[in-house]
């Protein structure tokens, strides 16, 4: 395949920033900019048996694969389409059993060695920027991450080596983790939850901005990039890599640990909505600089501990993280107001162990405290507040609260139309459930 490029936009060298993209014509508000298959993808594990190991497709009668019994399908065509990839896990968890336990990155690894063995010319995800150009950015990796990337090469060769011949060498391994680590992307569902791993080339050469003028979402395997902002020809085309919710030191620090480079974009030169993310419980005595540094730096500690604590998920251990999530928020509210970015950081991991739990009430009460905030500190056309009004209005429809409920489904769909385009299948779901409710 010939490079044919993206029709309206172009690969452009931009001002301290390398290659990026910029449009070459107008693109209105929910513009699709353009679509990407995926060079490779995952499927996560903890979502087999509900998505389809080939597409994606979220059904209740998928079939499992009659070797591994583990993977599914919707029909004999997804399996036959994901055997050039599912055959290297379908013969090693066979042989693994339950010890076959490959992180998410050294499967779509694996994948992605195979896939540039049979790939000889450009890939239509590649028709501007080759996977072999991805950076890697290997020279500024510190020592943790290093050693990461050696657990997941060791990984690679004791669950793959049997099975896939000839690996690549060490340095070729340690480029090719250290180019998925920062150029792989996370493929979500409309309510955010974690799905799988793909790589996108195409949407990769998008440079980032924490005021970004394109969203990207997902339909199956394909990633689809719409404008949310008005786009004139020679504008730079910006996606965010990471969550906006945080204030401008939280984003730099997260952008330089995993993407390395320091931000300049306007919203981290003007700090214009840090004063409101960072608000300050109004008291008689306000509190000392120092004191609100020190509680800025718990919060930060406490994010990070919830962060490694809670992939545990026997019901006892999700009561003392619910109680973690409290004690903090009890601490933290001495001294930040409840539209705190803090506040509700800990807020919107409450809810996900309220609904782990099944306690419905308990996550729609922190719900309603956190989707006023969502809507002021992020972008307009935010994915983080279509999902919390479509979170919220399924828990008001399930507590038999109709009225509240279909109000919270539309604001997401309104979201949503722009985000994910008219067409998406997830806009359909929505639309079908404020229906049923007439």
């Amino acid at each position: 395949m010939r490079n044919e490029g993206i029709e309206g936009t172009e690969r452009f060298l931009s001002p301290d920033r390398g290659r990026g993209l910029r449009a070459v014509r107008h693109f209105a508000v929910g513009e699709l900019v353009f679509a990407c298959p995926s060079y490779s993808y995952v499927l996560t594990v903890n979502e087999r048996g509900a998505h389809c190991e080939n597409c994606f497709t979220r059904r209740e009668d998928l079939f499992k694969c009659g070797k591994c019994k583990q993977a599914y399908y919707c029909n004999v065509d997804c399996q036959r389409g994901d055997w050039p990839m599912h055959k290297l896990e379908c013969v090693a968890m066979c042989a693994y059993g339950e010890n076959w336990c490959p992180s998410e990155t050294v499967r779509l690894v694996a994948r992605l060695i195979m896939k540039q063995r049979v790939t000889t010319e450009r890939t239509p995800s590649e028709r501007l920027l080759l996977l072999k150009e991805f950076e890697s950015h290997l020279d500024k990796m510190d020592s943790e991450k290093e050693e990461m990337n050696q657990t997941d090469i060791a990984a690679l060769h004791h669950f793959y080596s049997k099975h896939i011949s000839d690996l690549p060498d060490e340095q070729a391994l340690t480029e090719l983790f250290a180019q998925v680590n920062c150029n792989g992307f996370t493929i979500e569902d409309e309510e955010l939850s974690h799905l799988g791993s793909a790589v996108f080339p195409d949407v990769a050469l998008m440079n980032h901005s924490c005021s970004p003028n394109v969203i990207v979402t997902y339909k199956g395997t394909v990633a689809e990039v719409r404008a949310v902002q008005e786009i004139n020809p020679g504008d730079e085309i910006f996606n965010s890599y990471i969550d906006l919710l945080y204030p401008t030191e939280d984003r730099r620090e997260r952008l330089l640990d995993s993407y390395f480079f320091t931000c300049q974009c306007t919203e981290c030169t003007s700090k214009s909505k840090d004063k409101e993310k960072m608000e300050i419980r109004k008291l008689n005595s306000p509190p000392e600089p120092e004191e609100i540094r020190s509680m800025v730096h718990y919060a930060k500690n406490v994010i990070e501990e919830f962060r490694r604590a809670k992939h545990y998920k026997n019901i006892l251990f999700l009561c003392e993280l619910l109680e973690m999530c409290e004690l903090s928020l009890e601490k933290m509210g001495a001294i930040f107001a409840d539209t705190n970015v803090y506040m509700l950081h800990m807020m919107y991991q409450a809810m996900g162990v309220c609904l782990y739990m099944q306690d419905w009430d308990g996550a729609m009460s922190y719900g309603e405290k956190i989707i006023h905030p969502y809507s002021v500190h992020y972008p307009a056309y935010s994915l983080n507040v279509a999902s919390m009004y479509l979170k919220l209005g399924r828990l008001y429809l399930g507590l038999e609260k109709k009225t509240q409920g279909v109000k919270a489904l539309k604001k997401a769909l309104a979201i949503m139309e722009v985000a994910h385009g008219k067409d998406h299948h997830y806009v359909a779901e929505v639309k079908r459930e404020i229906e049923e409710q007439k």
